[in-house]
């Protein structure tokens, strides 16, 4: 028998969220939990096109009967304003060096699909409207590389100043090893709620695919 995907919800009064556990970055929201999972389903190609970069094997489900939901979350004001914000109960488990490993090739891959996705639209106009809102490709690039910023920080070590993207992304990989293995962040800040790793590698990997598809989305050839 397959073995169903697993997927959480996290849901608010005006938008839900489906994410698939196993699989950080694979996760899109709708109007509803039914939405949601059907747009979680709709994107399982692309998703596939992200497990192929990180090189692991990937079966996409063939329908809703092949999912389970495992947990449901309540949404809050980060859930309506359209961000994955609450952390299912599965990441805070710990990672061992090959769920660690595993971790690592997925945000790799996420990373390298927003880079191939901006990379593929220079020069191109990006359609403005309901798909993503009316930022140029160079506010987004710049808007993720905060965000990454941030991601970081929020791991609990402090973001290397002026760091352009390659040398943020080579210090949250040292940083996420180190927290996984239950040392302390280098350089490490005073954030009072520091993510866990998991939850790190999911929300970091959900942005990077987010505006890497609405890049695919919004580009006019």
């Amino acid at each position: 028998m397959t073995k169903k995907l697993a997927v959480y919800l996290e849901v608010a009064d005006r938008r839900a969220f489906a994410g698939a556990l196993d699989w950080p970055g694979w996760s899109r929201s709708g109007r509803t939990e039914a939405d949601a999972l059907d747009a979680l389903l709709a994107y399982a190609p692309r998703f596939a096109a992200v497990a192929k970069r990180a090189r692991l094997p990937f079966d996409a489900p063939a329908g809703v009967d092949a999912v389970k939901v495992v947990e449901r979350l309540k949404g809050g004001s980060g859930t309506e304003f359209g961000v994955p914000s609450v952390v299912p109960a599965a990441d805070e488990a710990d990672l061992d060096q090959a769920g660690l490993e595993r971790q690592r090739k997925l945000l790799e891959a996420a990373w390298a699909t927003f880079d191939a996705a901006a990379a593929d639209a220079a020069g191109v106009a990006l359609r403005t409207g309901p798909r993503g809102g009316g930022r140029d490709l160079a506010k987004m690039v710049g808007h993720v590389h905060e965000a990454e910023r941030a991601y970081l920080h929020q791991l609990g070590s402090r973001p290397p100043k002026d760091a352009d993207m390659r040398t943020l992304r080579a210090a949250s990989l040292v940083t996420l090893g180190a927290v996984a293995s239950g040392e302390p962040a280098p350089d490490a800040n005073r954030v009072k709620k520091p993510w866990q790793p998991r939850y790190f590698v999911r929300r970091s990997a959900w942005h990077a695919l987010d505006h890497a598809w609405e890049i695919e989305d919004r580009a006019e050839r």
